[in-house]
């Protein structure tokens, strides 16, 4: 549904965009993560036809976003950062304007509205000037114009960028929803909001393509080793760490305060080393009563920031 190749944007001396690929398939929410001037907004204004890129190609629904840009602009919702509002006009009226201009029917336009006013949490403000609504309401205003017209491809960025924890919940369960009939790029800077929306993620930096797989790959990949949460009662917390040291293939071992008293521990283990079964027979033999065994998570926060990093220093090493 989407597809990148070789896509470059040069602005003078400065490369914005470097030789990226990628590809996202039908119905598919996608996660486009890079810190503070990656190139994530730049990729996206190329896929949405707002820039021209330099070098290479992108195609939107099995359109050229070049040689077919309109054709590509019918098929495509897009909230920017900063909602494409007009503050004089009400809500309702404004969705109505959107809608006929995308290309709504004129016999479903008022439909159309009451449909994504009701999605987007908005059917309360309609009759407001959109001048006089919180930033959180303007953000899923902007939603709202985003899906009017049904697309096939919605490119977000920043989507829940001024909302309260409810209103979070709420726009991260409609976009949610919207997989499956709607292929999604969704970009933001709460790497949780990722996790529990997304099922692939494109981790761009400094311009270029870093990775791109799903968050359980990801992790697999840069993990290697394994990190195995346990926790036990009926031994305090020094005995329990010294002794789970001395199994083979531990690197170490991290203690900390579990639920009623019992003591949590954090086992790492050597490189490719799995004691998971090691550990349970350890904590029967020793008499422990076991609450819990299970191997951590490793967080896209920690996937985010070793990718990087890590690209940061081989460019440095260069």
């Amino acid at each position: 549904m989407i597809k990148v190749e070789g896509l470059t944007k040069r602005y003078a001396r400065t490369v914005a965009v470097d030789n990226v690929s990628f590809e996202v398939t039908k119905g598919q929410i996608v996660g486009f993560l890079g810190p503070n001037g990656a190139g994530k907004t730049t990729t996206m204004r190329v896929l949405t036809g707002f820039l021209p890129a330099t070098e290479g190609r992108a195609e939107v629904a099995g359109y050229d976003v070049t040689t077919q840009s309109m054709e590509v602009k019918k098929r495509l919702g897009y909230l920017p950062e900063t909602p494409p509002l007009y503050p004089d006009m009400e809500v309702k009226e404004y969705l109505e304007f959107v809608g006929r201009l995308k290309g709504v029917p004129k016999s479903e336009v008022r439909q159309r509205v009451a449909e994504v006013s009701e999605r987007c949490s908005v059917g309360d403000v309609q009759t407001k000037l959109i001048s006089k609504l919180s930033k959180g309401y303007r953000q899923r205003v902007g939603l709202a114009q985003a899906i009017i017209h049904n697309p096939d491809v919605l490119i977000l960025d920043e989507p829940t960028s001024g909302l309260d924890p409810k209103q979070i919940i709420e726009t991260r369960d409609l976009i949610k929803s919207l997989a499956g009939n709607h292929t999604i790029i969704l970009s933001t800077h709460i790497l949780q909001e990722v996790e529990a929306t997304c099922e692939r993620v494109v981790i761009i930096n400094k311009g270029k393509l870093v990775a791109t797989d799903t968050v359980d790959n990801l992790t697999h990949r840069l993990r290697g080793s394994e990190a195995v949460l346990v926790e036990v009662s009926g031994v305090d917390a020094d005995a329990a760490r010294e002794r789970l040291a001395k199994i083979e293939g531990v690197a170490r071992v991290t203690t900390g305060e579990g639920k009623g008293g019992a003591v949590r521990l954090e086992v790492e283990t050597q490189q490719s080393q799995r004691v998971r079964p090691e550990i349970a027979r350890t904590v029967v033999q020793s008499g422990w009563q076991l609450h819990e065994l299970h191997a951590a998570a490793f967080s896209l926060e920690e996937v985010f920031i070793e990718l990087t990093s890590s690209q940061k220093a081989e460019q440095n090493n260069g």
